[in-house]
């Protein structure tokens, strides 16, 4: 992550809690809370690419194939 772009993020919310925002602020402000919110969600998904469930009879199944896999009907 872009040491720049998270400075920035924090420049715009100590400015916002001090004296406001102008309207091209808030519009910078979101774009990059979109960018970083991103960048998250992409860290996020290739952590979970590398984990995996162990099922009782010792197999192991990706996480999102296990979580995407529809709870069995009793």
């Amino acid at each position: 992550m872009d040491k720049e772009l998270i400075s920035r993020i924090n420049e715009l919310a100590k400015k916002k809690r001090e004296q406001g925002l102008s309207e091209q602020e808030l519009q910078e402000q979101k774009k990059l809370y979109k960018i970083y919110l991103a960048d998250i969600r992409g860290q996020f998904s290739a952590t979970l690419d590398n984990v995996s469930i162990k099922e009782a009879d010792g197999t192991e199944i990706p996480f999102k194939q296990a979580y995407a896999k529809k709870p069995e009907s009793k």
